[in-house]
Parts: C-alpha cells; sequence; structure tokens
C-alpha cells in the first residue's frame, strides 16, 4: 500500500519465518497447556447468561436514561454481579442481575427490590428469571457453536485445497480459541454470549488470514514447481505479509476506539476481537503455514496437472 510514494509497510520482505516454526510451535504449545490449566483450575468466570440471574426491562418516564444514576439506585441493594445498558431507544434499559441463593423466591425478590428502588419513575416493560436449567443449555448452544463452527471450516477448507490445508487451518483456530478462553479465565473478565459471538467472529477473521496465506502458496506451489518447500512457504508468507499486517492494524485501530470509547457494556467483545486479532494474525502466519511442511503437502495435485510428488517434511 502506498501513499504519495511512502510504503506503510515493507515489500519484498524475507524473513525466514518457517526457520522459527519450533520455536513458534513450543511457545504456543505452552500457551495452550497453560490455557487448558487455567480453564480447569480457575475456571470462566460466568455472566449472568451462563449463570442465570433476572433480568429486567424498564423505560424512563422523564427522557432518555441516566445509566449512572440507575446504577447508584440498583448498586446498593447487595445484589452481586449488575448488567445496566441501553437496550434500543435511549429511554430503554435492561437491568440484569446474577442469579441469587435460595431458589426461586429469592429471584423475585430480587425484582420486588428494583422496583422499590426505582419507585414509579420508570415503566417496567418485561421481567423475566433466567435459571440453572436455561443457563446450562446456553452453555452447551455456545460451545456447539464453536465445534460447529471449527468443523465447517475443516471441512471448506478440505474441499477447496487439501487435507493438510485443513488440518493446518483448524489447528491454527483451536490455537486462536483456546488461547482466548485462557485469557478470559486468567484474566476473570466476565464470559458471556457476546464472547461467545466474538469468538465466532474470531474464528472467521482468523480464517481469512489463513485462506489469504494458503492461497498464495498454492499459486506458487504451481509455479515454483522445483523450489524447496521451505523456501516456498516463505516467499508465499512474505508476499502477503503487506496485506496480512495491514489488515490487521486497521481493524484494531477500529476495535481500540471501539474499546476506548463504546463503553463498558461492549468492552469484554471489544477486548475478545482485539486479543483474537492478534493471536489470529499470529496463528496464520507462525502455525497454519508451518505446518503444512509438518504435514507433507503435495507438490501437485488434481486441477493443476502433472505428477504428484510430495514434499519432505521439515
Amino acid at each position: 500500500m502506498k501513499f504519495k510514494g511512502f510504503d506503510f509497510f515493507p515489500h519484498g520482505t524475507h524473513y525466514p519465518f518457517v526457520n522459527l516454526r519450533w520455536l513458534s510451535f513450543t511457545g504456543s504449545s505452552i500457551l495452550i497447556v497453560a490455557s487448558i490449566a487455567a480453564f480447569l483450575s480457575i475456571g470462566l468466570n460466568y455472566g449472568i447468561d451462563f449463570q442465570g440471574g433476572s433480568l429486567i426491562e424498564i423505560k424512563t418516564k422523564d427522557g432518555p436514561a441516566n445509566i449512572g444514576e440507575l446504577r447508584n439506585k440498583i448498586g446498593g441493594l447487595g445484589l452481586g454481579d449488575i448488567t445496566i445498558q441501553e437496550f434500543g431507544a435511549p429511554d430503554d434499559v435492561l437491568i440484569r442481575v446474577e442469579r441469587q441463593s435460595g431458589g426461586e423466591k429469592a429471584q423475585q425478590q430480587v425484582i420486588i427490590k428494583i422496583r422499590s428502588a426505582l419507585g414509579d419513575s420508570v415503566d417496567y416493560r418485561r421481567t423475566e428469571v433466567v435459571g440453572p436449567t436455561v443457563s446450562e443449555e446456553l452453555k452447551v448452544n455456545g460451545a456447539i457453536a464453536v465445534i460447529t463452527a471449527i468443523l465447517a471450516v475443516l471441512i471448506y477448507i478440505w474441499f477447496r485445497f487439501e487435507w493438510q490445508f485443513s488440518l493446518g487451518a483448524v489447528a491454527a483456530l483451536v490455537h486462536d480459541v483456546l488461547l482466548t478462553i485462557g485469557v478470559f479465565s486468567v484474566l476473570q473478565l466476565e464470559f458471556n454470549l457476546s464472547i461467545i459471538a466474538a469468538i465466532l467472529t474470531i474464528v472467521g477473521y482468523s480464517l481469512n488470514d489463513t485462506v489469504v496465506v494458503y492461497d498464495r502458496i498454492r499459486e506458487n506451489l504451481r509455479k515454483y514447481k522445483k523450489m524447496g518447500l521451505e523456501e516456498l512457504l516463505d516467499l508465499s508468507i512474505n508476499e502477503t505479509l503487506s496485506r496480512t499486517i495491514l489488515t490487521s492494524v486497521t481493524t484494531l485501530i477500529a476495535l481500540l476506539a471501539l474499546y476506548i470509547f463504546g463503553g463498558e457494556v461492549i468492552r469484554g467483545f471489544t477486548f475478545a476481537m482485539i486479543w483474537g486479532v492478534v493471536v489470529g494474525t499470529y496463528s496464520s502466519i507462525f502455525i497454519a503455514a508451518p505446518l503444512l511442511l509438518i504435514f507433507g503437502v503435495k507438490r501437485d495435485w488434481s486441477g493443476f496437472g502433472g505428477a504428484k510428488v510430495k514434499s519432505s517434511a521439515g
């Protein structure tokens, strides 16, 4: 990309990414093991979506809602984790309170306390109680959504490229998902349905990066039939590096703006996206592409013509 003769990122680079594969594989393996250990030992800080709780939708009578004032009124009731956010119009507010110990009666007491604190200054449009059964179903459905997305990627890449590419792409996606879960476990950030949405978005973003690199590798496999595979992989990564870095940087600029100015409601989502863009870019370069060397990708396959000659694994 150029602007008045200025390169935002150097072209024609020759960085030996594949030479660093054992370092990147070792580092990523350590982080994956640490992420799994954190998930099993510390666990995730589940939000109301997954823990259950009470949900109240209100409409303010005197203009746009003052979220800060509502937090002050409800925050002192001793109800635990409370989320207050605008819901559609500026005068519509959604209040979510974590599940209380004491069963159904305790959940109903939450609604009574909030009605008492807010009085008749608002209209109560909807009240719901999210029980433990529903929250468990949401956990299961969220896990199924992520696993289904990864399996769909496996099938898609397998048909578009070859099984070696498919396994490399899925390994990179599993890497990104596990590290995201790990960082949420370690930092104890709230993990709710919006984070599941962020993880699915990360899967799509990382896949897009990986497919760009894989497309160039496939082109070069056809173009440079006598070039060593390690050299060819490095060439392909370097040829797409400018596009990969610029896409990541521009995405991060937008996400950082959302993280700083977007407010508390979407902060967890934007943090997950920022982390996902960073690890997704890393995995496309240092995990997905070098794995083709380990899997022994074919030099040619049907559609490109010529003999099928397998390269030696590095």
